[in-house]
């Protein structure tokens, strides 16, 4: 008896260096009555497993309409368009102990069995705030076990002992008692912690986190990040991490991806992205940041402008109204693409030469942008 392969399953015989996500020219656009707004416009990445890749920018560029296309629950509206999201699973069957196999979630429809099995069990979200991710009706510990329910073959009281193992491990004192509050009972930290737990009750291979320490203290940020760095460590979870701060990147991320009005200015190690940033943009975020070197009472480094409205983007590179590199002619007459400056090290700018990624002209040979807003 000969067995059917799924057409969009593809079986993998060497993985072991395969990402476990891969990201390719990934389009999604909302389509609505003023026009036509290009959230995600053509970004392309790599999760490898076990690492954390940070995507990094500033509010509206894009950072969370990517991760919801790859979780296929984007807002009525939006559509993916164009792209290809590739997920190294073992629950096509549903086996969780099958051999891998590579799927494109993007051809599946986000309502399938599939995708529904894919979510939670294999990727899992941990929202931007909490309190709304919660229903205020339902103790904590009653949704978490209603996840794990929905993913795992156990009964309720072996799903309760799993969320009461999971509350502790995320750094909950009394997870016996806890489990039974409400959110609205829950500090603003023990309330991450439970996000937190509730993503990781099935053992996910992959935890997308959207700006988790926004709503929190600094005290409290600092020990949600511990905490993740040290679950991921254990549980050797692929982390994507989604922050529009530089130092929580530094902190947590392997990987960098540098997104501006929904396109990759740049990709590369964290090393090299700290220590060797190529493309305008980001060197203006990094100036930005304050140092132990910063002289007091002195005002650090801003971008000019602001990030252009959805409706009005600008023509070419969508950074150059903002750019000091802005090269008339050039960057306002086509849009660059990703090349290779170093090894695995890819920046979007008309500075560097797409034929081998070596730098076309001084810093100080570039107009410098106009010293205004869009």
């Amino acid at each position: 008896m000969v067995t059917q392969t799924h057409p969009l399953v593809k079986p993998a015989s060497d993985l072991t260096r395969e990402p476990l996500l891969r990201v390719e020219d990934l389009k999604a656009y909302f389509f609505m009555d003023e026009g036509i707004v290009r959230a995600v416009d053509g970004v392309s990445f790599d999760v490898m497993p076990g690492k954390v890749v940070g995507i990094v920018g500033e509010s509206g560029c894009g950072k969370s309409v990517t991760m919801k296309a790859i979780l296929q629950i984007l807002e009525a509206g939006a559509k993916i368009v164009n792209g290809k999201v590739t997920l190294r699973s073992r629950i096509h069957h549903g086996d969780p102990n099958s051999a891998e196999e590579l799927i494109e979630l993007t051809h599946l429809h986000p309502n399938s069995r599939q995708m529904r099995r894919i979510r939670g069990a294999e990727i899992a979200l941990i929202p931007q705030e909490p309190m709304a991710a919660f229903s205020p009706v339902h103790t904590v510990g009653n949704q978490i076990m209603e996840t794990i329910l929905l993913h795992q073959d156990v009964s309720k009281k072996e799903a309760r002992r799993i969320s009461i193992d999971v509350f502790r491990a995320v750094g909950i004192s009394m997870p016996e008692q806890r489990i039974d509050s409400y959110s609205w009972q829950l500090s603003g930290g023990l309330r991450q912690r439970a996000i937190i737990a509730m993503a990781l009750s099935c053992n996910p291979r992959l935890l997308i986190a959207d700006e988790p320490t926004t709503a929190i203290d600094v005290t409290t940020q600092a020990q949600i990040l511990k905490l993740l760095r040290k679950l991921q460590e254990e549980r050797q979870t692929s982390i994507i991490f989604i922050t529009h701060d530089l130092g929580v990147i530094a902190q947590m991320a392997d990987e960098v991806v540098v997104m501006y009005l929904g396109m990759v200015m740049e990709k590369g190690s964290a090393m090299k992205i700290f220590k060797d940033a190529q493309h305008p943009y980001t060197q203006a975020l990094l100036r930005s940041i304050p140092s132990v070197q910063s002289h007091p009472r002195v005002k650090l480094p801003t971008i000019a402008g602001s990030i252009a409205h959805p409706f009005n983007r600008p023509k070419g590179c969508p950074f150059h109204p903002r750019c000091t590199h802005f090269m008339r002619g050039v960057c306002d007459a086509s849009q660059p693409h990703l090349v290779e400056v170093d090894e695995d090290h890819f920046v979007s700018c008309f500075l560097y030469s797409e034929a081998d990624g070596t730098k076309k002209m001084n810093k100080t040979d570039a107009a410098p942008a106009k010293e205004e807003s869009l």
